[in-house]
């Protein structure tokens, strides 16, 4: 059985809620990533802002991305996994939620992030399919 442990990109980077997107951005580039889950001021998770949030909710929108912080783009938790999940359940939360990043949880703490490339690598053909047509139905 293949876990979300075997399948996430570990060491994910969170972001203040209270940040600017220019500087989610300058991180996302620094690291290498598209996401970053937002932190409230109690440490707790927020959301979740995407390069995609960034471009469409603020740049597109005619916000300034040095004034809005992540946490005006942070919608709720983030949709999450616990590490010990299975993949079935990872590609099930995904295709449920319509979203192409998970983010992976170890008592309660942010530890990695399944993203739809970590999927390509690992699944077999089929269930990339399924998962893929689930995902992007309707967009």
């Amino acid at each position: 059985m293949t876990t979300v442990r075997d399948l996430m990109t570990p060491d994910v980077r969170s972001i203040p809620a209270t940040e600017t997107l220019d500087r989610a951005a300058q991180l996302m580039r620094e690291h290498h990533i598209g996401a970053l889950p937002v932190q409230g001021s109690d440490g707790g998770l927020t959301g979740i802002v995407t390069d995609r949030d960034i471009v469409v909710k603020c740049i597109a929108a005619g916000h300034d991305p040095s004034k809005t912080t992540a946490g005006d783009l942070a919608e709720g938790a983030p949709v999450s996994v616990d590490v010990s999940a299975d993949s079935d359940e990872a590609v099930r939360v995904m295709s449920d939620a319509r979203i192409r990043r998970l983010l992976v949880l170890e008592n309660g703490v942010p530890v990695g992030m399944v993203t739809e490339a970590d999927l390509a690598r690992a699944l077999p053909a089929d269930q990339l399919v399924t998962f893929v047509s689930a995902v992007y139905a309707g967009r």
